[in-house]
């Protein structure tokens, strides 16, 4: 039966998204542009109501003219929330206006007579404008906005001129200069800070991804000595292989040595791979980790990779700094594939490693389950005794199990505790990736945890103190 999905909720239309981006741009947070958006009005509102009365009394209008001019300057300082261009022009041009019809009137007044070119109310509105202004466009053009104001003002009271009035000029370019210059500051200010932002996400996505490649290539490095044994060993049993025969013909001759120079040649390649795995840190000693839980330490070139028959000498380890530790073995123990029992015993030393890192005092209690597809794997750790101190680790634990587990097939999932404590759980197929495999585990709490993971759209999830 055909599923129908909801309906999505309608986009908002283009004009809307176009007055949230314009808005948002320059005045960051929600609150910070509404109170933007108040304060404006209310400075817009005053202008009108004040400056009307002002320009009709002061240049000898009517209160109707001067009302209109009053109400254009307030109009323009709304419209600078939205298109401060304009605006500047708009306010510029209204003040120039305001000071041309106004100047016939200026030879009646009494000395020493009203502030022009720039009256108060103008000289508000217009630095308003400069600031949003300043706020909005690059700072190249919004010094042109604050040189053309000032080329006006030098036009208007110093070349035109007028009769008795109080020269408002200098003052009304001084505290132009300071509102551009504290909008530009205040854009400047959010545009590094946007910088900063940007670059440590970028940061913490390279660093993520660098933690992926680390610990791929520490599984890689592992596991080429289980895949370079069989490789030795197929190169050898093909050369002996004639020997065993009496009187082999030259085809099988010539097929066992094929078979021989191509391990031969394979095992070569691998070396070449490893060399340059290894030679990241070409300096870098080779030091074991007395307690086996080291992960990151740098083990001996040709040392043997480690299976779960070293699972309990990796417990007595672990139990020599002082863990208390209890091992469940369960099933019949068989050998498993190679990658498996190397993937299942860095499972098991990861996971007590963490216990060590995080849990101090606490109880762990590790379970190995053989089951007919594959082996389960738990580890639960009671509630630590004692605050952990400061985890010096690199903090891809977790990612290490689950690129083991996905590299052979399996899954493993880590969770809380009900009480207080954690839980790793593992399980690894004894034949990786193999079509069509199922598995019932004895563990229900992990099939259910695993079934989770499976479904959970960031798989990543925090190991102990968000470190692993």
């Amino acid at each position: 039966m055909p599923t129908h999905k909801p309906a999505a909720p309608p986009a908002p239309t283009p004009s809307k998204r176009r007055w949230t981006a314009h808005l948002r741009k320059p005045f960051g947070t929600t609150w910070l542009r509404w109170l933007t958006i108040l304060l404006t009005i209310w400075i817009a509102f005053g202008v009108s109501l004040a400056g009307g009365n002002e320009l009709s009394s002061s240049y000898d209008l009517t209160m109707a003219n001067g009302l209109v001019a009053g109400f254009a300057l307030g109009f323009t300082l709304v419209l600078a929330l939205w298109h401060p261009v304009p605006a500047w022009a708009l306010s510029l041009a209204v003040t120039v206006a305001i000071a041309t019809t106004a100047r016939p009137h200026l030879a009646g007044t009494a000395a020493p007579g009203p502030n022009w070119p720039w009256s108060t109310p103008a000289l508000i509105a217009h630095a308003t404008v400069l600031l949003l202004l300043a706020l909005r466009v690059r700072t190249r053009n919004a010094v042109a906005a604050l040189a053309a104001s000032a080329l006006v003002t030098f036009l208007l009271q110093g070349i035109i001129g007028a009769e008795r009035y109080s020269g408002t000029g200098m003052v009304a370019v001084a505290i132009f200069a300071v509102a551009v210059l504290v909008g530009t500051a205040l854009r400047g200010r959010k545009e590094a800070r946007t910088q900063l932002v940007e670059q440590e996400t970028l940061t913490a996505s390279e660093r993520a991804q660098r933690t992926v490649l680390e610990e791929r290539s520490r599984i890689a490095r592992e596991l080429h000595d289980v895949v370079a044994h069989h490789m030795s060993v197929i190169s050898i049993q093909a050369q002996v292989a004639p020997h065993l025969v009496e009187n082999p013909t030259d085809e099988l001759k010539e097929n066992l040595e094929g078979i021989r120079q191509n391990a031969l040649e394979a095992l070569t390649e691998l070396r070449r791979v490893l060399g340059v795995l290894r030679s990241e840190h070409p300096d870098a000693p080779n030091t074991l980790d007395p307690t086996g839980t080291d992960t990151t330490a740098n083990a001996a070139p040709h040392a043997p990779q480690p299976t779960l028959d070293r699972l309990e000498a990796l417990v007595d380890n672990i139990r020599g700094v002082g863990l208390t530790v209890h091992v469940d073995i369960t099933g019949r123990r068989r050998p498993l594939a190679p990658g498996v029992e190397l993937s299942a015993y860095r499972i098991v030393q990861e996971a007590l490693s963490n216990v060590l890192r995080h849990a101090p005092g606490a109880i762990a209690e590790v379970s190995v389950a053989y089951e007919p597809f594959g082996v389960s794997l738990r580890v639960v750790n009671s509630p630590p005794q004692w605050p952990a101190p400061p985890s010096q680790g690199a903090g891809h634990g977790l990612l290490g199990m689950r690129e083991r587990g996905a590299m052979l097939g399996g899954s493993v999932s880590a969770y809380p505790a009900k009480d207080g404590g954690y839980v790793v759980s593992a399980f690894l197929p004894a034949y990786p990736r193999v079509e069509g495999l199922s598995y019932v585990p004895q563990d229900a709490g992990h099939a259910a945890n695993a079934k989770a993971s499976a479904h959970d759209p960031n798989p990543h999830h925090p190991d102990k103190d968000g470190t692993a």
